[in-house]
């Protein structure tokens, strides 16, 4: 019996490794090509899986890549003589290898590389989406020598590894899959689509430039192979460079709250109405209500779409002194959670407002300040007032209040709500709307934003590079240099891509040491 495809290329790695260590050969020949390579053993690993959604459906999707793909267009959809024309789909039957039985009938479709998503040999079955179709499809798949079941996210990592998506547009593509909104489908596709990539690939481009130039000024000055005023322009391609990075960094995380959905709060006293609201909003009987003060003990959290916009929402528990151990840890997780929050709405009973409108707004500033006294940010950016039960004020008295708090500039927005007559609800949804559209900002205008909590930290590493480099350039150039190193590096780790081949390339390119 022969060994299995893993043992070849086991022993083929020993082998490479020996010419190596004996100078004999270059691996990175041997690697490169095909010579010497036992027969069919050059990519054992052909994968396969099923690419569209488990469960009932019309058309399922398997999707092969690897260079044993066109043996299943040989073996299973009669492709004996000639393989399809490339990305042309044509009705084939579907057949076992083995039995030579008919598991379906469906539409085949051929990608040669490199001109594929993977970069590889790629075939796509479209074939029927019950069950047992599909089942029976990859069982027989499994069949095939030197194939296996692709492991979760395969393909998009030989994609990445062939270069066809950057790690931010891989990235972009897990988003687009994961969206549930309109906005976080706007922002993924364009991340996937490169804006992101492109922007983070100029920023390395400009810094390889500076880097080249600073090790050539290092090895080559001496010599008067460098010209004048080399530095200088590192120098300025840097500030710049730490300008436009820290100004990137200054998005208010507008990216990653779109990405991750806006967190919203809804926070106040004790029976004020706010698992009202929260069921209102998300319009099922998401939390218990009761006239019993105290009734919400921990954190009650529902997603919700408003607008286009993902609003991950929280219902919390009413702040007030308790001796009660249970609602005292309640009360914590609550502050807890609006210290974290995005936005907090502020819930009122309008019942307890004074009698006198013109002191509504003095009640309602102390009674803000000791909901958010925790809080760091201003609260008039991460507070909405809600008043509830109006349907229990006079109508006149309604009407005065909403006058009066309109003309106040000190308060944050104030809306007017009846979680039991749904009065005031819509113009509530519209100042909600606002709020978080303006938090997430507009993801198809104005510069890419940061969508990655990574991406922050590596972009803020870069920065600190780089000012390690205006730290030493006049005292010791070489750690001025190792700053510029470094935050390449950063930047290289974002995208996926940095070497120290292309940072030789423009030294030769720009400066022709050598001729």
């Amino acid at each position: 019996m022969l060994p299995r495809p893993s043992v070849y290329r086991g022993i083929w790695r020993v082998a490479v490794q020996s010419l190596q260590t004996s100078g004999r050969t270059s691996p990175s020949r041997l690697l490169s090509t095909r010579d010497g390579v036992p027969p069919g053993l050059e990519d054992p690993d052909t994968i396969f899986a099923l690419s569209s959604g488990h469960g009932r459906c019309g058309v399922a999707v398997v999707r092969v890549s690897g260079s044993s793909s066109s043996i299943v267009l040989r073996r299973m959809a009669g492709a004996t003589h000639h393989l399809p024309p490339p990305r042309t789909a044509l009705l084939r039957r579907i057949t076992d290898p083995c039995s030579k039985e008919v598991l379906d009938r469906g539409l085949v479709l051929w990608f040669p590389a490199p001109h594929s998503f993977t970069g590889e040999d790629c075939v796509e079955l479209h074939i029927h989406g019950g069950p047992a179709v599909i089942t029976a499809v990859l069982h027989a798949l499994g069949s095939v020598p030197g194939m296996r079941p692709a492991e979760a996210g395969e393909f998009t990592r030989r994609a990445f590894h062939a270069g066809k998506l950057g790690l931010t547009e891989v990235e972009g593509l897990g988003d687009l899959i994961h969206a549930e909104t309109e906005a976080q489908r706007r922002q993924a596709l364009r991340q996937m689509s490169g804006d992101l990539g492109r922007l983070y690939q100029d920023w390395s481009h400009r810094l390889k430039r500076c880097l080249a130039h600073v090790e050539a000024f290092i090895d080559f000055s001496e010599d008067e192979l460098i010209e004048d005023g080399v530095l200088d322009q590192v120098d300025s391609s840097v500030c710049s460079l730490q300008a436009e990075i820290e100004q990137h960094l200054k998005d208010k995380r507008r990216g990653e709250r779109l990405r991750s959905g806006v967190q919203v709060v809804i926070a106040g006293a004790t029976n004020a109405g706010k698992s009202s609201l929260l069921n209102t909003l998300c319009q099922r009987p998401a939390a218990i209500v009761s006239p019993i003060a105290g009734t919400t003990r921990d954190v009650v959290e529902t997603a919700l779409d408003i607008g286009g916009f993902p609003v991950l929402l929280s219902d919390t528990a009413g702040l007030r002194d308790s001796q009660d151990l249970v609602e005292q840890e309640g009360v914590r997780r609550a502050r807890e959670r609006m210290q974290q929050a995005d936005l907090t709405l502020v819930v009122v009973d309008s019942a307890h407002l004074p009698s006198e409108v013109q002191q509504a707004a003095t009640f309602l500033q102390e009674h803000l300040r000791s909901v958010i006294a925790s809080q760091e940010q201003p609260e008039t950016e991460r507070c909405l007032l809600v008043l509830n039960k109006t349907d229990l004020l006079p109508e006149t008295q309604r009407q005065k209040l909403d006058r009066e708090l309109r003309r106040v500039c000190v308060l944050p927005p104030v809306s007017l709500i009846s979680c039991q007559t749904n009065e005031g609800l819509k113009d509530f949804l519209t100042v909600l709307h606002s709020t978080v559209r303006t938090l997430c900002g507009d993801p198809l205008s104005g510069a890419p934003t940061l969508t990655q909590a990574r991406h922050r930290a590596h972009l803020q590493q870069c920065v600190a590079s780089l000012a390690q480099y205006q730290r030493y350039r006049d005292s010791d150039l070489a750690l001025a240099a190792e700053g510029v190193r470094l935050a390449l590096t950063s930047l290289g780790r974002i995208t996926g891509r940095v070497g120290a081949e292309e940072i030789l390339d423009i030294i030769f390119k720009d400066f022709c040491i050598g001729k």
